[in-house]
């Protein structure tokens, strides 16, 4: 597949990344240095501007699919639609924009056909829906959906005297229609059977139906109905939404907001939360707002190292769980090593929203967990698919994936060696990054 990349930033370098090794890629960018760092991958750099018509007129031909990212808005929209009107009304090419400008998009992904957009994804507000997830579920560090809210995934930290620390797998009294799909410990990542077992601090994935997930959470001791108390620190576009996605839940929310016209403007707006002027870092303020009785604290300032400190701080003074916004890709782990709990990053859903283009039909939902060491991806069956009609045993599966979940006709089924995948079926697989490309090959 050939692939053109407008933009180098964190986004579009994370996007070569992730496509080089298989594809075809072309990466325009006008800034020198950008253009060094990307230049270090295999893929070929043309230093200028992306929405230059005579550049592209020059690239275009064989494009599968043409990805503008850079940090301006109105060149990311421009770019798409001069390469549709370059490439003609009966080309396959496929175009995505990121934007980031309320005024053109006010949901995370929406799709701008009219306009020789194929996708526009806003990466804040991606990671705003992300945060949202996992504030849902107070004992997971990391959560997503899948097959319409059939199947639910959750990472679990495992902590000192839980249900799942120092257990074997075989030894878990879980529901049948949930499983242990990944063990993370420190480097390694574990595709578990039964004779593992699960020690302090690692982090594991579980998958299942709603029903089930729900009483593992009651294991892990969540009370229903209770009213969760959320702070979120920076009230720009990442924070408002966030906001907005959870006022309708059991949660009372307070803003901490530098910006004393901001602060007005997001209390016209959300009447249900209780927005504050001030400084994320003032710990005479977030004691007197009671920061210790805090289940959650969110700081998505546009500064990574400021959301650290407010982190830190949280934690220390006495919040449950913190989690922080880190826009460099390098910092995340760095993060979770010092005591956040998540670190969530806007690049990570628009990689995600590329991979589901590149990886063409049949793909629904695709996450990935732990800083890309892994990943879920919901595939649907059809006829042609090297899977179907053959027992899950006799089905050549690369080593470093399985099959965690099957709906199979609104009926959610956690799949055994003997079970026969059917046209039509989601099937929800784990998989190493290793073995995406094999996994692929079995629902072409």
């Amino acid at each position: 597949m050939k692939a053109v990349i407008i933009g180098a930033g964190a986004v579009g370098y994370h996007i070569a990344k992730a496509l080089y090794a298989t594809n075809d890629v072309i990466v325009i960018e006008q800034n020198q240095e950008a253009c060094k760092r990307v230049d270090e991958l295999d893929v070929q750099v043309i230093q200028g501007n992306g929405a230059n018509v005579s550049i592209l007129s020059k690239i275009l031909k064989g494009t599968d699919i043409l990805m503008a990212v850079t940090g301006s808005d109105e060149v990311n929209i421009v770019a798409c639609m001069a390469a549709k009107l370059i490439a003609g009304d009966k080309s396959k090419l496929k175009t995505m924009a990121r934007v980031s400008n309320p005024d053109y998009i006010d949901k995370p992904i929406a799709k701008r056909a009219s306009i020789g957009i194929d996708v526009m994804i806003c990466p804040e507000l991606a990671m705003a829906s992300e945060v949202a997830q996992i504030l849902a579920i107070p004992s997971a560090i990391d959560a997503e959906s899948f097959a319409e809210g059939k199947v639910e995934m959750m990472e679990l930290v495992v902590s000192k005297g839980s249900y799942f620390a120092n257990k074997m797998l075989k030894d878990l009294h879980l529901a049948d229609s949930c499983i242990v799909s990944a063990i993370f410990r420190k480097d390694d990542v574990i595709i578990p059977h039964g004779n593992d077992s699960m020690q302090e601090n690692d982090h594991i994935v579980v998958i299942g139906q709603p029903s089930a997930m729900k009483e593992i959470r009651e294991l892990l001791g969540e009370i229903a109905g209770r009213r969760s108390k959320v702070m979120i620190i920076g009230g720009g576009i990442v924070g408002f939404y966030l906001a907005k996605l959870i006022a309708n839940s059991e949660t009372d929310i307070k803003i901490i907001e530098s910006r004393r016209a901001r602060c007005e403007e997001i209390a016209d707006k959300l009447s249900g939360a209780l927005v504050l002027n001030g400084d994320g870092t003032d710990i005479n303020l977030l004691k007197d707002e009671g920061i210790n009785e805090m289940d959650v604290v969110i700081s998505v300032t546009d500064s990574d190292e400021k959301n650290l400190l407010c982190s830190l701080i949280a934690k220390k003074l006495g919040a449950k769980k913190v989690i922080a916004r880190s826009d460099r890709s390098d910092y995340i782990s760095l993060f979770e090593m010092v005591g956040v709990d998540s670190a969530v990053s806007p690049r990570g859903a628009t990689v995600n929203e590329v991979l589901k283009l590149t990886m063409g039909t049949g793909i629904g939902t695709m996450t990935t967990i732990e800083g890309q060491k892994a990943g879920i991806i919901e595939y649907t069956a059809s006829a042609k698919s090297k899977i179907v009609g053959k027992l899950l045993r006799e089905v050549k599966f690369p080593p470093g994936a399985i099959v965690s979940m099957i709906v199979h006709n609104g009926r959610t089924i956690v799949p055994r060696g003997s079970h026969v995948v059917e046209e039509n079926d989601r099937v929800v697989v784990f998989t190493l990054p290793s073995s995406i490309a094999a996994v692929e090959k079995l629902f072409k």
